[in-house]
């Protein structure tokens, strides 16, 4: 994966805006809402296109990518020409808080002791992951989004940068992310984390077995595997998933599984802020619209899901649309289906001039 190329760190000045390339910044201490301070915030991030006062769309990735959008999973959709394109957008995209590809988490040194947090590396929400992108955007002096957004973990993370600062955002558009994490979600989560917890990168080996069954449909598994076999006699679909849980051992880890998944369990727009559609007036007060995009198909967060957002925001009086991709590639549509991906997000971004 791309993600795993070094970046550059700056302490005084950021780089120019625009640089295409992965970079470093050092923020200083950082509160999460646990109360937990870290001793040093450092942000991975890319940015391409041009500066403020051009428009700018922040993406946000999902759980094991990374700020790598622009080079490797969304690289069809962002470019000169392309849905977000950076010709006249300026594109930014950043490792989350706790990742594992250059932002603090739990491979990081803590600077207290020298190093890695590991296990010790606090609990993070997708209201932390926020805040931490909003910490970036004001360094490097992007004050306004013309877009944001981002696919499950990363659509969680969209939803609370819109209504943290809702007036600095023109459109959000999560993507296959609802209100809150539900209990099926939890559930499988749950087991996922368990077998970190008790088998260590053999679980997690395990965990992303079970993780891409939610990820997938039984279309695109019929479609690709039915009952073929390897030659070694075993079913294709379990040598395929034993592929991805060697790949996700050698770029991951741990302690950044355990830390990411759990951040996704805690997400709930409507947490202290007087419940969901009283946090989803904040975006209407603001003028901020939302467009809800389902997935065909997704057994994790499906479009019954991603619906009833749209239909709260509306209800709160929230401009809104709903959207769905057709696919038959269950949740991780949004990694895959460029077309309908770029007609969206064309139109989420006209829709907010």
């Amino acid at each position: 994966m791309a993600a795993t190329a070094a970046v550059r760190r700056f302490d005084v000045a950021p780089p120019p805006l625009g640089s295409g390339r992965l970079e470093s910044a050092a923020l200083g201490p950082f509160a999460l809402e646990s109360g937990v301070v870290l001793p040093e915030l450092v942000v991975a991030y890319r940015h391409d296109g041009p500066a403020p006062p051009a428009p700018q769309v922040l993406v946000v990735h999902a759980l094991t990518g990374s700020a790598d959008a622009a080079g490797d999973w969304w690289a069809p959709l962002i470019g000169p020409g392309r849905a977000l394109d950076t010709d006249r957008l300026g594109v930014l995209c950043a490792n989350l808080l706790g990742g594992r590809y250059g932002t603090t988490g739990p491979t990081s040194p803590d600077s207290r002791t020298g190093r890695p947090y590991g296990f010790a590396f606090p609990s993070v929400t997708p209201r932390d992951q926020a805040r931490a992108k909003w910490a970036l955007a004001d360094a490097l002096g992007v004050e306004r989004f013309a877009l944001v957004t981002g696919g499950s973990l990363g659509g969680m993370v969209a939803l609370e940068i819109a209504l943290e600062r809702p007036a600095d955002v023109v459109h959000v558009t999560p993507i296959a992310a609802p209100a809150a994490t539900g209990p099926l979600a939890i559930a499988w989560n749950h087991l996922q984390l368990q077998l970190i917890e008790q088998l260590g990168t053999d679980g997690m080996a395990l965990a992303r077995q079970l993780a891409v069954t939610t990820y997938r449909s039984e279309a695109d598994f019929d479609g690709r595997f039915g009952r073929q076999t390897e030659a070694d006699g075993r079913h294709s679909i379990v040598s395929y998933l034993d592929h991805q849980g060697r790949k996700l051992v050698e770029r991951f880890d741990p302690d950044t599984y355990r830390i990411l998944a759990g951040a996704m369990d805690r997400h709930d727009i409507g947490r202290d802020r007087g419940g969901t559609p009283a946090a989803l007036s904040r975006l209407a007060d603001a003028g901020t619209r939302l467009t809800g995009l389902g997935i065909e198909g997704d057994i994790l967060y499906g479009p019954a899901q991603v619906r009833a957002l749209v239909d709260q925001a509306t209800s709160a009086g929230v401009d809104t649309a709903y959207r769905e991709l057709r696919s038959t590639k269950g949740h991780d549509a949004f990694l895959v289906e460029w077309d309908q991906l770029t007609d969206i997000l064309r139109e989420a971004l006209e829709a907010g001039r």
